[in-house]
């Protein structure tokens, strides 16, 4: 940023000029963060391909209008001695019309606030003198500031100069809204998005002002500073300008990072480390301790969830991309390898179901009537939310359990080998010996290697048949008969069922007509007014996960919770097209087994 100059003398009796003021960029050098754009430019005037209009967009404080400016200086440029060498990019010498048009003050730059002049009149009047040439400048330059608050009228209006002006005319336009712009409007002009300011890029450039300024500011306060500015530099000069004055520091005395922190009211960063750790090793007490410390401190209750989110959007990258992401962030130097140890002891997917807990509380916060006892609330979710295992924590323990012969119930889980690896042609209901528990389905299927040559689906037992229907896109079919029908028994062409008192009478039948079509072969559905038969599909599947030890601990966990729904993954009943029997994944003994128990079956024998 280059300073404005000065005279010997008259220093002192000059008014003091704000510090956002006093540095604005000059020229193109001075511009930081804007490199694309500046490469742009300078490629277009030295090919001589400017444009007749630009739009400028960007957040509050990037240097929207100042960039207008600068480029409205390139475009008129003439040497100071009155050499005409055509728009030049080098501004660093002062030209005949750079300082008019750095003062607003040039006849042939016009600078048009839209916010106050938004009518179509503003607009004819600007037409009109579009018709003359230059007073004294190579080009008249229109800047149109915050240009999406024109209305309608005068958008149509300017369309017709705006696409075909005179070649004495350029138009430069500014706006923080550009989706509000029409895409007439748009589509006739260059457009540059002016970015937010990298924070470590802001960091030193506000350390070179305040040295300028001779002013002694910690690194970890101008840090902050460039943060709580969000990539504005006019707002970061603003807010660094505000710390200078109000610690009335003498020569030489450094603003402290904690008196910058006070300042801006935000929470302390190490504070901030504690309260994250507390809260992942689920330490709830210790962590709505710090919580009201830093509150009582005077930080506020929304900022310090969003430096919470901030440290865990930091160990989320570090565990995904690496420890030399450390190095980047709100952790800076100094806390890289705590966030490094940090990182290493927590699981990915407890970090991303931290960042999701904090979100929600960080909304909740800014929005409750008492935003201490939402951020409270947030803490305690995350607290108890440590206790729960991770997805892939609940996996392991699921395999542990069925490796070690343990099923979901605590009942011994079936394993496979000779003599537990029974399959049966056909499934049939197991009606209960005291008559209070469910009736359940045996249902073990043949193994694939009997399965026939031709490619017709093939289906070993009931749940194929409703995942057919699934596949074959009658979901009404599917419906009903995971929710209307109770399995008697089952083979491969024969179905004998009884059907639940809401049943559609028809179901049957329609059921024997889809696979028929589907299958190719006929098929006997019988339907029994006996009461017997199988649980329902669905009754099967909601008890089943209701009686799961990780369902019953989360309802205990969350009282009130309700199971609204379940679902599971599709599967498909049959091999890939291109699956042989050679590579279908089949026991060896399987087909012996299924041979010995289709003998006994046709002998009669249990």
């Amino acid at each position: 940023m280059a300073e404005t100059e000065t005279s010997d003398g008259k220093d002192d009796a000059a008014p003091y000029q704000v510090l956002a003021r006093k540095y604005r960029p000059q020229n193109f050098d001075d511009l930081i963060g804007h490199g694309p754009m500046v490469r742009t430019l300078k490629n277009a005037f030295a090919s001589d391909r400017i444009a007749h209009a630009y739009i400028l967009t960007g957040v509050r404080g990037v240097g929207k209008t100042t960039t207008a400016r600068i480029l409205a200086r390139a475009l008129n440029y003439v040497g100071p001695n009155g050499e005409d060498n055509g728009p030049q990019m080098d501004l660093k010498q002062e030209g005949r019309h750079c300082r008019a048009i750095a003062e607003s003050r040039h006849p042939d730059v016009m600078e048009m606030d839209a916010a106050s002049r938004t009518g179509v009149g503003d607009i004819r009047e600007l037409i009109e003198g579009v018709r003359y040439a230059p007073v004294e400048a190579r080009y008249k330059v229109y800047i149109i500031d915050e240009v999406h608050m024109l209305s309608t009228a005068a958008f149509n209006a300017l369309l017709k100069t705006l696409e075909e002006p005179p070649p004495h005319v350029k138009f430069i336009f500014a706006t923080t809204e550009i989706r509000k712009l029409p895409v007439t409007v748009l589509s006739r002009c260059q457009r540059f998005d002016l970015r937010r300011i990298d924070p470590e890029m802001l960091t030193d450039h506000l350390s070179n002002i305040a040295e300028k300024e001779k002013v002694n500011i910690d690194r970890d306060g101008l840090w902050m500073i460039a943060r709580a500015a969000e990539g504005s530099v006019r707002d970061a000069l603003s807010i660094l300008d505000q710390a200078i004055v109000q610690h009335g520091k003498k020569d030489g005395e450094a603003v402290t990072a904690d008196e910058i922190r006070e300042m801006l009211g935000l929470a302390d960063r190490s504070s901030v480390w504690a309260l994250l750790d507390a809260a992942m090793k689920g330490d709830a007490k210790e962590a709505l301790t710090g919580f009201r410390a830093q509150y009582d401190a005077g930080a506020e209750p929304a900022q310090i969830i969003r430096d919470m989110l901030d440290l865990t959007h930091l160990l989320t990258r570090i565990k995904a991309a690496g420890p030399e992401a450390a190095s980047h962030g709100p952790a800076g130097e100094a806390d890289a390898e705590r966030a490094k140890n940090m990182a290493d002891a927590l699981e990915m997917n407890a970090l991303t179901r931290s960042w999701s807990l904090l979100m929600k509380g960080l909304s909740e916060t800014q929005i409750a009537p008492d935003a201490a006892a939402a951020g409270e609330m947030a803490l305690i979710r995350l607290c108890f939310a440590a206790d729960l295992p991770t997805p892939d924590e609940a996996l392991r323990a699921l395999k542990k359990n069925s490796d070690d012969g343990v099923g979901a119930d605590n009942a011994p889980a079936p394993k496979r080998g000779k003599a537990s690896s029974p399959a049966p042609a056909e499934a049939v209901y197991n009606p209960p010996a005291d008559g209070k528990e469910p009736a359940k389905i045996i249902d073990i299927k043949p193994p694939l290697s009997q399965r026939p040559k031709d490619r017709a689906p093939w289906l070993r037992a009931f749940d194929d048949v409703v995942k057919l229907a699934g596949k074959m896109r009658d979901a009404k079919l599917r419906t009903e008969l995971e929710s209307y029908v109770h399995l008697v028994s089952f083979r491969e062409g024969r179905i004998e069922l009884r059907l639940h008192d809401d049943a559609p009478g028809d179901l049957a039948n329609r059921l024997a007509v889809r696979l028929k079509e589907w299958t190719g072969r006929q098929w006997i559905v019988t339907v029994t007014s006996e009461s017997k038969g199988a649980e329902t599909l669905r009754d099967a599947r909601t008890r089943e996960v209701m009686e799961h030890p990780m369902v019953t601990r989360a309802l205990e966990l969350f009282p009130g919770a309700e199971v609204t729904a379940i679902r599971e993954p599709e599967t498909v009943a049959e091999p890939a097209p291109d699956e042989t029997e050679e590579d279908a994944p089949v026991d060896p003994d399987d087909d012996a087994v299924a041979e010995a128990i289709r003998k006994r079956t046709e002998t009669g024998k249990p």
